[in-house]
């Protein structure tokens, strides 16, 4: 029986984690969950909002799936003379792990519409710097400086553990997406590593797109793409993109790689005041739960569980409200179940 740390950040994930559990159990996953509070769930419970005892039990075990963190009620959006709002807990939750990667498989999934077919890529994303670091002061009153801090080291840990994934996962090609024609050296620096890890990379051919033109490709022939890696901005830009091309962000998972730490993510979440109990998709919960399965050696489950799914989702008589019906989650997971 292999250890998986459960982060629950309480809301909709409270639904999607009892769904993965049922689903486990039925296939007899050989998996025990250590189940640790985050974010708002955590507050509720009169612990940290990232408790310490959490990432240690990561850090030790070194393989968690967890559902999105939810921030306090009533936590609004920043602004620039206004005071400070909590801290993002799913950003703060990557970077106290040194988590530095995020991969997100866009494909398409039977049964769930889409303006695509035959859609399927990875997207790589760099999680530790760019504009994303929010170094950013007001200089005098209405003029604001923001900074994009962009390393060598970063990146050319980032692109090895790219080329490194293209080359298990048997993708031929990799396209670096930048803006180096305008930011010569923030995005000339990214570009240049790429070129420099690619050249360890001889089988993979290393291709490079200017950002605003790779929005252009993906919505004209995304098939024509098998892995995209971007900075921190761009990268956040074309994930949701990405899961836009293949029928909403329910279709998505998120992986975040750090040195030896993975975090399987859901990457929708929602508090119970937006999405009533047993009302939600429990899919975003689902397809990480399912590349994990696969991670650990567990494929032929992995592959179970995942026909399951695309054979509700094919025959279209239990959806969830999202996707186009009016099932619950309870529901929608029984039909999975009664495929199994």
């Amino acid at each position: 029986m292999r250890k998986v740390i459960f982060v629950q950040g309480g809301g909709l994930g409270e639904d999607q984690e009892l769904s993965v559990r049922r689903l486990f159990e039925a296939a007899k996953v050989p998996i025990e969950f250590e189940v640790h509070l985050a974010g708002r769930m955590a507050l509720e419970h009169g612990a940290d909002a990232l408790p310490k005892p959490t990432f240690d039990a990561v850090r030790a075990c070194g393989i968690a799936l967890k559902t999105k963190l939810l921030q306090p009620k009533g936590a609004g959006m920043p602004t620039a003379h206004g005071p400070s709002v909590p801290t993002n807990y799913n950003v703060a939750f990557r970077r106290k792990l040194g988590l530095f990667a995020s991969m997100r498989p866009v494909h398409n999934l039977p049964g769930i519409p889409s303006r695509f077919t035959g859609v399927d890529f990875l997207l790589f994303r760099e999680i530790t710097e760019d504009l994303y670091t929010a170094s950013e002061h007001e200089i005098v009153p209405g003029v604001v400086q923001s900074f994009k801090i962009v390393t060598e080291a970063a990146c050319m840990r980032f692109f090895r553990l790219t080329f490194e994934t293209a080359r298990k996962r048997g993708r031929k090609t990799v396209h670096c997406i930048h803006k180096a024609n305008i930011l010569k050296m923030a995005d000339g620096l990214f570009l240049e590593c790429f070129r420099r890890v690619a050249s360890d990379y001889p089988d993979i051919a290393a291709k490079d797109l200017i950002v605003d033109n790779t929005c252009n490709q993906l919505v004209s022939r995304p098939q024509q793409f098998e892995v995209l890696t971007a900075g921190n901005l761009y990268g956040d830009l074309l994930s949701d993109l990405g899961a836009g091309l293949v029928g909403g962000v329910s279709t998505t998972a998120a992986i975040n790689s750090g040195t030896d730490v993975t975090v399987y993510e859901a990457v929708y979440g929602a508090s119970h005041e937006s999405v009533p109990p047993d009302v939600g998709n429990p899919l975003p919960l689902i397809l990480p739960a399912i590349e994990l399965l696969k991670d650990i050696g567990e494929g032929e489950t992995a592959a179970r569980i995942q026909k399951a799914v695309e054979a509700v989702l094919t025959e279209g008589k239990v959806r969830t409200r999202d996707i186009g019906g009016t099932a619950g989650t309870t529901a929608f997971t029984d039909a999975i179940l009664a495929r199994m």
